[in-house]
């Protein structure tokens, strides 16, 4: 079947170099003597590690459990001990350290318990959360997590699945190699795509350059009675990009600001359908990839090579010359120099390059830019790489996104065509990755300062409600004391009120009855006391002595006052009238 084919806007033809690791079967990489496992090998949050020093792990045992949604799983590539779970130099232009799993191989190669599942059967999110568990990622470069991907749009419907088979990277053949010995595995992993996305149609998009994939894909497809459709695009590069591919299949472009899904289409890598497959009908989680290693070498080939092998010690399978200087991740064009052999093959690694000066001739010194043009004509993206190459170089960073430096692919076409020699790539990647620092910074002042004025507020707020707790106090006490004041106020009025000439009323008169009963009680006590502290010796009296005794205390008792006060003996405190 025909179909009309689109094109995008720009693009180069560089020297494909691919014929020389077509030539034989992807072979098995041999067990390395240590595995270094990164635990970050996706877009998205670092899973967290569930093993430790002196474990033992088999193949395809978790070792690293993902990290929220926008992440994936890690598992052991093969048997044996964990050595180490520790920070390792990873593969990135950085030469940055990351956390990694180290494992000693036992030699045994001995597999977990595998559980073999019919996707048809489980709900889409079951499925989703499968692939998830077992580390499925895209393997064309991007690495983003696959589960997060088979989520259609509710407002938009899937019209067209893109899967991308197109490989334009020069010397990289792994897609090529999978796509011709393992077609059929590569089209069922494709068919639990189509049942989880429900488009209206599959699109197959291969390079022309590759017409052996081309037809060992359209056999498979017949053969499994599916209704995909292969489709062979000019061999061009970028057309392997995502946005590309689907501009040269769909017509659609998809703007920077928006997901292919908003225009009703998603794209796959072949690689990253056959790992899905495998998955979940064989249950084996991602421990594996196929790489392609060509370049300064004696015998190029197409490997599977478990995650965590050393580069280097997968490289010496390709018998490298001895002018070999380096290793080279990825293609030419987006690819770039690892900092040192030790570091370990990831999911994202589809190819390394044995790198010399012969193959690679060191670039000239860097012209100053004579605005020709030529990096504006063949970007894919149609934008404007010199002016954002002139305002990175000044560290203006603002205007580089007026320029939409962000919508680069970073695919090196500019770079390419330069006549000044000028790595316009390391000038946008190097403004992008100021950018992203800043943006961090900022983002970590505003985190502050959003604590520091939560904090104010906080204190202003418990100050407020002291105040008020305070206040309502306050307001009680006074209330209390001005309540008391009113009856004393109105008792005084009362009183004040009463008639001053109002003769004492006959209770009045009783009262001071009472109190003269309670003195006369008083004096007669008085008196009994005295009495009682006489000396006892009126038996010696004549009894005329004792009658002039007698009305002399009868003078006395006559002659003293009446008051209460009065009735104590002179000298004698002790005892007052109640």
């Amino acid at each position: 079947m025909l179909m009309n084919l689109f094109k995008f806007k720009g693009g180069v033809k560089p020297p494909t170099n691919k014929t020389q690791s077509v030539g034989l079967p992807i072979a098995q990489a041999p067990l390395p003597s240590r595995l270094i496992v990164p635990l970050h090998q996706s877009i998205g949050g670092t899973p967290r590690p569930v093993v430790q020093a002196g474990d033992t792990v088999l193949k395809g045992q978790l070792i690293g459990e993902a990290d929220g949604w926008i992440s994936a799983a890690v598992h052991a590539p093969t048997s044996g001990t964990v050595v180490d779970v520790a920070m390792h130099v990873q593969p990135h232009p950085s030469g940055l350290d990351a956390l990694c799993v180290v494992i000693e191989p036992d030699g045994k190669d001995e597999w977990i318990a595998r559980e073999a599942l019919d996707y048809k059967t489980l709900k889409p999110e079951e499925v989703r959360e499968r692939l998830q568990q077992a580390g499925v990622v895209g393997l064309g470069g991007a690495v983003f997590p696959t589960h997060g991907k088979l989520t259609p749009a509710k407002t938009v419907p899937m019209d067209e699945l893109v899967i991308n088979g197109a490989e334009c990277e020069p010397f990289i053949t792994c897609d090529d190699l999978l796509m011709r010995e393992r077609a059929e595995e590569v089209v069922r992993g494709i068919g639990i795509f189509r049942d989880l996305l429900q488009p209206k149609k599959v699109l197959i998009g291969i390079e022309d350059n590759k017409p052996e994939a081309a037809a060992a894909m359209r056999a498979a497809i017949t053969a499994l009675n599916e209704s995909f459709l292969v489709v062979q695009v000019p061999t061009l590069y970028p057309a392997g990009g995502a946005k590309q591919l689907i501009r040269v299949l769909t017509g659609k472009e998809v703007p920077a600001s928006k997901r292919s899904t908003d225009l009703g289409v998603q794209c796959f890598n072949v690689a990253t359908a056959y790992t899905a497959w495998r998955a979940i009908a064989h249950g084996e989680p991602v421990v594996s990839r196929i790489v392609t290693l060509s370049g300064n070498v004696d015998q190029p080939r197409n490997y599977e090579v478990l995650i965590g092998t050393p580069m280097g010690e997968l490289l010496k399978l390709a018998q490298p010359h001895p002018d070999t200087d380096g290793i080279v991740m990825g293609g030419p064009m987006m690819g770039f120099l690892v900092p040192n052999a030790e570091v370990p093959v990831v999911k994202a690694t589809n190819c390394l390059i044995a790198h010399c000066d012969r193959l690679f001739p060191p670039k000239a010194p860097e012209m100053p830019c004579i605005r020709c043009g030529s990096c504006a004509t063949v970007c894919p993206h149609e934008l404007q790489p010199f002016e954002m190459y002139w305002f990175s170089r000044a560290k203006n960073f603002g205007k580089t996104q007026e320029y939409h430096i962000f919508d680069c692919i970073e695919c090196g076409c500019c770079s390419f065509v330069c006549p000044s020699r000028i790595p316009l790539v390391q000038y946008f990647r190097f403004a992008k990755s100021e950018i992203w620092a800043r943006e961090r910074e900022k983002n970590a002042a505003d985190g502050a300062k959003t604590r520091f004025e939560f904090k104010q507020l906080r204190d202003e707020r418990e100050k407020a409600e002291k105040a008020e707790k305070l206040a309502k106090a306050a307001a009680a006490q006074a209330a209390k004391k001005a309540a008391e004041a009113a009856v004393a106020a109105a008792a005084d009025a009362d009183e004040a009120a009463a008639p001053a000439d109002v003769a004492p009323s006959a209770p009045v008169d009783a009262e001071k009855a009472a109190k003269m009963a309670t003195i006369q009680a008083a004096i007669e006590r008085a008196k009994a006391q005295r009495e009682a502290a006489q000396p006892k010796n009126t038996e010696t009296l004549s009894p005329q002595q004792q009658r002039d005794i007698a009305e002399i205390e009868a003078r006395r008792t006559v002659l003293e006052p009446t008051t209460p006060e009065a009735v104590v003996p002179a000298g004698d405190n002790s005892q007052k009238t109640e």
